[in-house]
């Protein structure tokens, strides 16, 4: 089974943004940020563009699957 490694925080962090400011933009609960930055949620393809775009980094940055 694939490995998921998420590195959101860490860009959200770079932005300046709380877990609430994006989940606000991207339209989802601040718990879905959370457990996306806990690795234990995987997004959907529109919200990982929507991350991606909210943080301006590239998708292939943010979700990692080995």
């Amino acid at each position: 089974m694939a490995e998921f490694t998420c590195n959101l925080k860490k860009y959200r962090l770079h932005k300046e943004m709380t877990q609430e400011q994006l989940a606000q933009i991207t339209g989802v609960r601040r718990e879905t940020i959370m457990r996306l930055e806990a690795g234990k949620y995987n997004p959907s393809l529109k919200l990982a563009i929507d991350i991606s775009r909210a943080v301006e980094a590239p998708i292939e940055a943010l979700f990692i699957f080995d």
